[in-house]
């Protein structure tokens, strides 16, 4: 589980495409504190598994259904990635709950400065809009982001400068596509209505009943 508070910007130092799959190799400084061969890490708000690490890079397979949910198969060499540890029993909850599980991508329409602060307007398909309410926390490439407005089809979010130093919002623009994923409690709302509403009605009228009753 992380936090969406990102630790650092890596960059990726190869990408090796398998057939359906990926092995990334991430190059950080911070995460290297404290790091272990089965570790989870948040890359660009996809939890990955660590299989290998050395001399501040470490390496992660992709599976494809990682890649044909997120933007993770168009990371090229060279590429900016937020990265987050998983948070630790003890550590400080500052974002919200993400689970590193992507639900889809979004595509940036619009980037406005305001002052010194910055919108930005994240377009997203019908299934994923449901989950995006007003004030409600949403992950976006793994920050912890408020919704500060929501359309029919697209969302807007409002960045201070502090968020956007340190991740690699500062290197999106226009077009760019970001992975998505929900806040993970209003699911789980949405699964407990759905299974209440379609819970049968158990009848109390049985064969002896009926017969009893003169059918």
């Amino acid at each position: 589980m992380f936090t969406g508070i990102v630790e650092e910007i890596g960059k990726i130092q190869n990408v090796k495409k398998n057939v359906k799959s990926s092995v990334l190799t991430i190059e950080g400084n911070k995460i290297f504190e404290d790091i272990n061969i089965g570790d989870s890490i948040s890359v660009n708000g996809v939890c990955l598994t660590v299989t290998t690490f050395s001399n501040n890079t470490f390496t992660a397979d992709v599976m494809n259904e990682t890649i044909s949910r997120s933007s993770l198969g168009q990371l090229k060499n060279g590429s900016s990635v937020n990265l987050e540890r998983a948070i630790s029993a003890n550590g400080r909850f500052g974002g919200h709950i993400v689970s590193g599980h992507i639900d889809g991508i979004g595509k940036i329409i619009k980037i406005e400065k305001d002052d010194n602060s910055i919108w930005y307007t994240i377009a997203v398909k019908g299934n994923l809009m449901k989950y995006i309410v007003e004030k409600g926390s949403i992950a976006i490439d793994g920050i912890s982001l408020t919704i500060a407005k929501v359309a029919v089809n697209d969302f807007s979010i409002f960045i201070i400068p502090h968020t956007v130093q340190e991740t690699i919002l500062s290197h999106r623009s226009v077009g760019d596509i970001v992975n998505i994923e929900n806040d993970v409690i209003g699911k789980y709302v949405e699964k407990l209505i759905t299974c209440e509403k379609n819970k049968k009605v158990e009848s109390n009228i049985t064969m002896d009943f009926l017969i009893k009753n003169g059918f």
